[in-house]
């Protein structure tokens, strides 16, 4: 039996089943961020325990400190690599802008979508900030993708190569292509940043992110061949 239930522990079960009483067994505690969990939660706590309350406080205060302890420096990690997720991102956001300006005279109006996809990073780092809400982006369909697949981690509809640098918008299509593979790394830092933390917002913001490859993805078919989609089905 678990002997001290944890914040982290009361997350996962929450996350698998939602419920609003807690029934703490006999010989159990809880750590000062499981007690703050449920009273934000407003979750009811039944203890069985409660004569040997007093006794057992005393008894393991050097165990319930440790798990304590343990429990910091997990959110310290979680904070640190939410800290290095939003300096990828801002750092992407400048490769945007300057992606964005660099193909401003060929390109118009894909200066203006790769601006604003450069905008839905934003607000990504926004929301691993804590200081807005998730945003939708928007897409409209393909031969290759549809509502179905858009939130998805796709292959590339086709691999870019040296051919592509001697085509008219090569600057165009290598910049973008660039633009992708960037965001393909940042995959990884949104995992380890959420590994212990809110999953459902960890799916919202990586499908977010997928939705953003696969517009750049579509931005380069476009730049390749026009209104014809590209993509190998």
């Amino acid at each position: 039996m678990i002997k001290f239930i944890t914040e982290e522990y009361l997350r996962d079960l929450y996350r698998k089943e939602p419920f609003d009483t807690y029934k703490l067994q006999q010989g159990q505690r809880l750590t000062p961020g499981a007690s703050q969990y449920l009273s934000d939660k407003r979750i009811k706590l039944i203890n069985d325990d409660s004569k040997d309350k007093e006794h057992n406080q005393v008894k393991d205060e050097k165990q319930v400190e440790a798990v304590e302890q343990e429990e910091k420096t997990n959110s310290n990690l979680n904070l640190s690599l939410k800290k290095k997720l939003c300096c990828k991102l801002k750092s992407i956001e400048a490769t945007f802008l300057v992606t964005s300006s660099e193909i401003l005279k060929e390109d118009i109006i894909l200066a203006q979508n790769v601006i604003n996809l450069g905008r839905k990073i934003s607000n990504i780092r926004n929301v691993v900030e804590g200081k807005g809400t998730l945003e939708p982006v928007f897409f409209k369909e393909c031969t290759g993708m549809n509502s179905l697949n858009f939130t998805i981690e796709l292959e590339d509809c086709f691999e870019i190569t040296e051919f592509h640098m001697q085509l008219e918008k090569s600057n165009v299509i290598l910049k973008t292509h660039v633009l992708r593979c960037a965001l393909r790394e940042i995959h990884f830092e949104i995992i380890n940043a959420y590994e212990n933390d809110d999953d459902d917002l960890k799916n919202r913001i990586i499908n977010n992110v997928n939705s953003i490859i696969n517009s750049l993805s579509q931005l380069i078919c476009s730049a390749v061949g026009g209104k014809q989609c590209q993509r190998k089905i």
